[in-house]
């Protein structure tokens, strides 16, 4: 079932909620479930003591997979709205203008909703097991609630084009196929807006820099504040980005 137009318009305030929730996990102290030991240096511990490799080695292995993993939902995040325009990605209300088949979209369908779940993944390694594990279940539940519900809307908006392209992209994991063919939706040529994309996505950039750089000093808070920073310099940039009517590229 697809997300209702109330869950759309809030999306970016219940996708804030369940983050803090996975932080802040209150079940640890109230019931006492779980415990208060980061994703990332619990996976360390797992591994070491599984044998693998030693815990000296298991950590900058987890950091590396974490980075990793923030680094592909900052691209697709960035190349996705770079294709698609920062006032499609972020209005309130779902908007259907053409079949978008530029830059990513050629390859899998919903390149910003996949590059938003990376972004979530990476930061539930600095968040209590617990709390990762309540945080991206949620989170996943949401999000395909929002694909769903998008999906079902330009659908009806955009007719028998936008159905030819559901058959004719995945929706979320592109198979080879789907990378090396020549064939399907052809991309309109439109130029990529990327000074704009990588202003307006400094959330996710944000995120692969604190695991890419701030996590080799193992200090889990000092990690915690640069996400917020970063998720704070997001909403001025929000809040000063220009608001248009409509977007140039949609009547192009």
């Amino acid at each position: 079932m697809g997300a209702t137009k109330i869950e759309f318009r809030l999306r970016m305030i219940i996708m804030t909620a369940i983050v803090v929730l996975g932080f802040y996990a209150p079940w640890i102290e109230g019931w006492g479930l779980g415990q208060r030991i980061s994703l990332w240096e619990w996976l360390a511990l797992a591994l070491s003591r599984l044998g693998l490799v030693s815990f000296a080695a298991a950590v900058p292995l987890v950091i590396a997979v974490a980075a990793l993993i923030a680094a592909k939902g900052a691209v697709l995040r960035v190349w996705g709205a770079a294709c698609l325009g920062f006032h499609t990605v972020h209005h309130a209300q779902m908007r259907a203008g053409t079949v978008m088949a530029d830059g990513p979209y050629r390859y899998l369908r919903n390149p910003l909703y996949l590059g938003g779940w990376c972004m979530m993944v990476a930061m539930s390694f600095l968040m209590p097991v617990t709390g990762a594990l309540v945080s991206m279940t949620l989170l996943t539940v949401f999000l395909m609630r929002l694909i769903l519900g998008e999906e079902a809307f330009l659908a009806g908006q955009l007719g028998q084009p936008y159905l030819d392209y559901l058959h004719a992209v995945p929706r979320l994991f592109p198979h080879l196929g789907a990378i090396l063919s020549r064939t399907g939706p052809m991309p309109s040529g439109r130029k990529p807006q990327w000074i704009h994309a990588f202003i307006t996505e400094i959330n996710p950039i944000g995120v692969f820099v604190t695991l890419a750089f701030f996590s080799w000093s193992y200090n889990n808070w000092l990690m915690v504040r640069a996400l917020i920073v970063s998720f704070g310099l997001s909403l001025v940039v929000r809040a000063l980005v220009p608001d248009v009517k409509q977007e140039k590229s949609l009547r192009e």
